[in-house]
């Protein structure tokens, strides 16, 4: 039987050891991004994000991982569940702490489970769930895990499901024209409309790679991460040595995306990219141009993704302004474990009521779809 270790923090790992056991396809769970997170202030208890990292050994091999957490709140999840904290305690029952296993403040769908096969991630699975037993955890829970995942979850994981919205290259288009050249009159018109709008203003773009971004770069880039967390009233997580780690150690992975007029910065978007797609995380500005979100955020990730031959664009969570601007509805799954079996009756039944709104909904979503033939 493989020996289990909860590890406090992944430098307690080699990052070959770590990275042997994904395909490096997704840059979210590479450890350097993980590690990265913990060694460069991003991870703080009282935010609710304490390492608890089950890893499984055989020898002094390692077979199993999973980047998990202990939480006493929900603070950078993504999958909101304030109503089972409420019902929690309203019954005299307590919802935090609990264990989560997920990419901290990252709603992007990944392998969660890394592992050699199927059997291997249950036996993670049962150890998280040991472990939560033993801890006197009231639930475990994995977030944004792939579908290609579900088949190590047994029945007492109760399942999730979200929508949210991605561009995928369904048409095999190898430019801008060529993406909207598939659309309705009415949604190109739109969209050339706003794309207009902000090259009329004076406003012009350069996308760099982690290793193209000078520190000036990276610093106006994490000024507008601040500046859009300061306007929503939001702590900001990510540190500015924390984007630095990320240009040296992940410099292909990295993508910025800066907005000038004249020689001034006046918005970014921060993106990763992984072998076939490219991830939108943060953005900000300090310009109000008309269209400059909309182009920032989406047009120049679109246009990267024709340019570089990649498949998908997941540009966040939330959104239905995206469906317009050729993003269409796409399932995000999470999976919960619940300690006490009539709390765990309840939720499953809220879940599966949760699930056939969210089908609904996904489907009404497709109906409007900008695009002339369905795609």
């Amino acid at each position: 039987m493989p020996t289990v270790r909860f590890l406090d923090s992944l430098a307690q790992v080699p990052a070959s050891a770590w990275d042997a056991l994904h395909d490096g396809s997704n840059p979210f769970v590479a450890h350097a991004f993980l590690e990265g997170l913990e060694r460069h202030g991003c991870l703080r208890p009282d935010w609710g994000w304490r390492p608890h990292h089950p890893t499984l050994w055989e020898g002094g091999r390692l077979v199993a991982a999973a980047a998990g957490y202990l939480k006493d709140n929900p603070h950078g999840e993504f999958v909101f569940a304030p109503a089972w904290a409420d019902a929690s305690a309203r019954h005299g029952r307590r919802y935090y702490p609990k264990w989560l296993g997920a990419v901290p403040y990252s709603p992007v769908t990944g392998p969660r489970l890394l592992a050699r096969d199927d059997a291997a991630r249950h036996a993670l699975l049962e150890t998280s769930i040991a472990e939560a037993g033993a801890l006197g955890l009231s639930s475990a829970h994995v977030n944004f895990h792939s579908e290609d995942e579900d088949a190590a979850f047994g029945p007492e994981w109760l399942p999730r499901l979200d929508v949210q919205y991605h561009w995928e290259n369904r048409g095999g288009w190898r430019d801008f024209d060529g993406f909207l050249a598939a659309m309705d009159h009415k949604h190109r018109k739109n969209i050339r409309q706003e794309r207009g709008k902000v090259a009329r203003a004076g406003v012009g773009f350069r996308r760099l790679h982690g290793d193209e971004a000078s520190p000036a770069d990276l610093d106006a880039i994490h000024g507008f991460y601040l500046q859009t967390f300061r306007e929503y009233g939001n702590a900001p997580a990510l540190t500015r040595d924390f984007i630095g780690h990320l240009a040296r150690e992940m410099p292909r992975k990295l993508l910025i995306i800066l907005a000038f007029h004249g020689e001034n910065p006046v918005a970014g978007a921060l993106c990763l990219r992984g072998t076939d797609t490219l991830y939108g995380r943060y953005w900000g500005a300090t310009a109000s141009v008309p269209g400059l979100h909309f182009e920032t955020c989406y047009y120049q990730g679109i246009e990267y993704c024709l340019e570089q031959g990649l498949a998908r664009f997941e540009p966040g969570a939330q959104g239905e302004h995206k469906l317009a601007r050729g993003f269409l509805p796409a399932f995000v799954r999470s999976r919960h474990w619940i300690a006490d079996p009539v709390f765990r009756a309840a939720i499953g039944d809220w879940c599966d009521g949760e699930a056939q709104s969210v089908r609904r909904y996904a489907q009404a979503l497709q109906a409007h779809s900008p695009f002339r033939e369905p795609a």
